[in-house]
């Protein structure tokens, strides 16, 4: 028998990045009770019930079940993780693992769009660090509204409420085992993602491929990661909808995040990213990692993000989206430090610079972002 109970505390004070200021809120993290108990002489099987934390594949749709920001405060730190509610079974024997959940996300009373979600998790992992899974995640209950792109791309968008009731996901996820000789020290992996629900007539599509490669001779350990992201947009000349809804994602630079500031902006729906990662190690307790990532749309003249870039242009036509692919630029440098056994401290700095579908939708050159960190 197991079980656990967690509190979050939180407080903005100014203002943060989506306008709300001097705000905070307490509120059960989670609070969930567990069995886990023999199933035969090799088989496991782990049962729960309650607010707790729920992770699927490599957090590409489920993995986040909390909000933060607005009138809870911490926007940028992101603290809630756990789901308002789950109940999880899990059967485990040897490598393979299942995983049979519901899940009730955990939304702002001023955002509560009752969204309520199931599934499957089919996961195989090798003693040597290697895996392959794939995930099943139907939308149960929703009120969550989809924006679809006007015909030609000219126009408002259309704002259908309640479209990702009925979703449904299939996810899978692969990375490989340590490699020997000539390719040792490089890793591998992939995602893939399609969504279908045809009470909306939607198709939808994503993926991600990383390559990284360790330098474990050279002096402070050097790791290069080169990743390419992409998820589908709403093609304006078509009637059905393509646009990718990321669920859940886990929104952090070293995870699923659209770049480093760009990601306070551009969730993982019309875009596409490039990245690079570069980590050092000078000591055991001290960490460097610098992340790049060109970030670009899918599809042009169709919604980057809800509402975003919607604009007159020159002929009097309403348009919604970007009329040049390319969105920013990023750049982020994070130090992290194990002070002690217990504490450890990160902090960092950031950059997005605009591209030229954000400086055409300005009217001009629009400027830099900038921002920082710390934390203990």
């Amino acid at each position: 028998l197991y079980g656990k109970v967690s509190v979050v505390a939180s407080y903005t004070l100014g203002t943060d990045a989506y306008a709300a200021e001097d705000t905070g809120r307490t509120t059960l993290e989670e609070a969930y009770l567990g069995v886990r108990l023999p199933v035969g002489e090799a088989r496991t099987l782990d049962l729960s019930l309650g607010p707790r934390e729920l992770k699927l594949g490599t957090g590409m749709l489920i993995a986040n079940g909390g909000s933060s920001g607005f009138e809870r405060g911490a926007l940028k730190f992101g603290p809630r993780k756990a789901w308002e509610m789950s109940a999880i079974a899990r059967l485990s024997q040897g490598p393979l693992t299942g995983t049979l959940f519901y899940i009730d996300s955990n939304e702002t009373d001023s955002n509560d769009s009752g969204n309520e979600l199931a599934g499957l998790d089919l996961r195989h992992d090798s003693t040597a660090g290697g895996y392959l899974g794939l995930s099943y995640v139907t939308v149960l209950e929703s009120r969550t509204p989809y924006p679809q792109a006007a015909p030609g791309g000219l126009g408002p968008p259309t704002v259908t409420p309640g479209a990702r009731d009925g979703l449904n996901s299939l996810n899978l996820y692969a990375g490989t085992d340590p490699f020997e000789g000539a390719l040792a020290g490089a890793v591998f992996t992939a995602d893939l993602a399609y969504q279908w629900n045809d009470e909306i007539d939607l198709e939808a599509w994503a993926g991600r491929v990383q390559a990284g490669y360790s330098f474990a001779g050279l002096p402070w350990s050097p790791t290069l990661t080169y990743s390419y992201q992409t998820f589908s947009g709403d093609d304006p000349d078509t009637a059905a909808l393509e646009r990718f809804d990321p669920l859940y994602y886990e929104g952090s630079p070293s995870a699923w995040a659209t770049g480093s500031k760009s990601s306070m902006v551009f969730i993982n729906s019309n875009v596409n990213a490039h990245g690079l990662a570069l980590r050092l190690q000078p000591t055991r307790q001290d960490t460097w990692t610098l992340r790049y990532a060109h970030i670009r749309a899918n599809e042009l003249n169709s919604p980057v993000q809800f509402g975003q870039a919607t604009r007159v242009d020159v002929n009097g036509n309403v348009v919604s989206g970007v009329t040049d692919a390319h969105l920013a630029d990023d750049l982020f440098l994070e130090y992290s430090r194990i002070i002690n056994r217990n504490t450890f401290l990160t902090t960092g700095i950031s950059v997005s610079f605009p591209g030229a579908g954000i400086d055409n939708v300005v009217g001009g050159s629009a400027d830099p972002w900038t921002g920082g960190f710390v934390n203990v």
